[in-house]
């Protein structure tokens, strides 16, 4: 089966938001699971992610170890399948490495400066969010030599407005950091809002080139996407997440 991945116009380098279509994994898994982390057969695991990276004409698909968190690893050199360093952005001027990033509700956000030969791959889930990621990983590929006005972004396939209601945890980490950001909650029921993952990314890269959000909701597409928040809503079990990534020919 060939992947199916969606690309977005804004992004003038290659790249895919892969669905959970086109792959060999069975069960909750099915079909194209792409995290080295699951319970999923690894070599079902192994086998998607060889035909993304395929797909994507790339020697090399790396991965991270993500934990939410706002670090920034710079490729320097690919490295062992699984053994990606603890980080939510990765930034490389390396042709032929696709950068990946794995998600099931959290924002994949890809970067682009084509002059300068610049890519970089964010995974943005609310926390590393609002810690950062998505500056760090723009001045990381800054240092390499791209132009912020020149960096695309897109925003791809995660957990929209409303399918995402939040509790006032949430809702006070966001506004701490600057209350004037209250827009991206919508009022649900007392205690809790709904947040606008999407738009607040696209407000935390603001200044760039361009900025790109693509229509999806992950929670609310099961034959499309994994969902974290829908496997929680429907009472737990194995899931496996979609992988995106972007490369330099």
């Amino acid at each position: 089966m060939t992947p199916e991945a969606i690309v977005s116009p804004a992004l003038p380098v290659r790249h895919g938001f892969f669905t959970r279509r086109g792959g060999v994994s069975t069960g909750p898994f099915e079909s194209l699971n792409c995290s080295l982390s699951s319970a999923d057969a690894p070599d079902a695991v192994r086998a998607n992610r060889a035909a993304v990276r395929r797909s994507l004409g790339a020697d090399h698909l790396l991965g991270l170890h993500q934990v939410h968190g706002a670090d920034v690893v710079t490729v320097e050199a690919p490295w062992a399948e699984g053994a990606g360093p603890r980080a939510d952005a990765v930034v490389s001027n390396t042709p032929g490495i696709a950068l990946g990033v794995i998600t099931a509700d959290c924002a994949p956000v890809l970067l682009a400066d084509p002059q300068a030969g610049v890519i970089g791959a964010v995974h943005a889930g609310w926390r590393g969010a609002v810690a950062g990621v998505l500056e760090a990983a723009v001045a990381a590929m800054e240092a390499l030599g791209a132009a912020r006005a020149r960096i695309a972004a897109a925003i791809g396939p995660c957990i929209r407005q409303g399918s995402y209601e939040v509790r006032a945890d949430l809702r006070d980490a966001v506004l701490a950091r600057d209350p004037a950001h209250s827009r991206f909650f919508a009022e649900a029921q007392p205690g809790h809002w709904q947040f606008d993952l999407a738009g607040y990314c696209a407000e935390r890269l603001c200044g760039l080139a361009s900025v790109a959000i693509v229509p999806a909701d992950t929670a609310a597409e099961p034959a499309r996407f994994f969902s974290h928040r829908r496997r929680t809503l429907g009472g737990g079990g194995p899931i496996g997440h979609q992988i995106s990534a972007i490369v330099l020919a």
